[in-house]
């Protein structure tokens, strides 16, 4: 979980700082999405959708980094509500629902992995305190899930409902192709050099997923800065075990 630049909650953990909108690849289907999360829009309640691995947390850390941004450009004084919080449900048992007491007094909150708390009440409970709070104050609430929000398996009835309310998107995943560019992508944007052999080399033993293939490029960069050698696939086989 973390917040950014709040006074209310000081969770202390950090978003990851390549999570951001201008690094994230955009595929046609996506566009739409993504063009909407970055205009000023008046919707307060986003609701992100998507099955396999889309990008769903990339997107939502974006928007805290890009929420966070905005707050450092207008005086203190003259806002109602500051700060981003991004909250991994996939990661509850270390957490308490009371974290989200007060999440009013921010300017965005971010909740991924709606999916982890079908079923919980305490947290189901929560997150139900939680929404109505923020329809009242001036923040704005993005969640994400694995499935649309009619789908899930919440027990809570008005909670079910609430998150039904919003505007729906879905965010599809990237095919193959698409997956090897983002990680070129990524690749590019920290200075290194990625082959197209190499990058179908990884895609072909990875995960799939570009959780997955972003830590292996992580993986890859200090590799490669701590033995002074390009990205190549003797290298990405010494350094993964392939």
């Amino acid at each position: 979980m973390s917040v950014v630049n709040s006074g209310q909650l000081a969770l202390g953990l950090g978003l990851d700082d390549d999570a951001r909108f201008e690094n994230f690849l955009v595929s046609a289907e996506n566009q739409q999405l993504l063009d909407y999360l970055q205009a000023d829009c008046d919707e307060q309640f986003v609701y992100i959708w998507g099955k396999g691995s889309p990008g769903l947390t990339h997107i939502l850390q974006a928007a805290c980094h890009k929420s966070t941004a905005e707050d450092s450009m207008v005086e203190e004084s003259t806002m109602a509500t500051s700060g981003a919080l991004y909250l991994p449900l996939k990661e509850k048992r270390q957490l308490s629902p009371e974290i989200l007491q007060g999440v009013s007094s921010l300017s965005l909150v971010c909740i991924d992995d709606i999916d982890e708390i079908a079923g919980d009440e305490s947290w189901e409970s929560a997150l139900f305190t939680a929404f109505n709070s923020i329809k009242e104050s001036r923040a704005r609430l993005i969640i994400a899930g694995k499935t649309a929000p009619k789908n899930l398996a919440i027990d809570l009835p008005d909670l079910h409902s609430r998150l039904q309310s919003g505007l729906i998107l879905q965010l599809k995943e990237l095919d193959d192709k698409g997956k090897l560019l983002a990680l070129q992508l990524r690749a590019k944007q920290r200075g290194i050099e990625l082959p197209d052999a190499v990058a179908e080399f990884i895609l072909l033993r990875a995960q799939r997923s570009l959780l997955a293939l972003m830590g292996i490029l992580d993986k890859l960069d200090q590799s490669s800065l701590e033995q002074k050698r390009k990205l190549s696939i003797p290298l990405v086989k010494s350094t993964l075990g392939w």
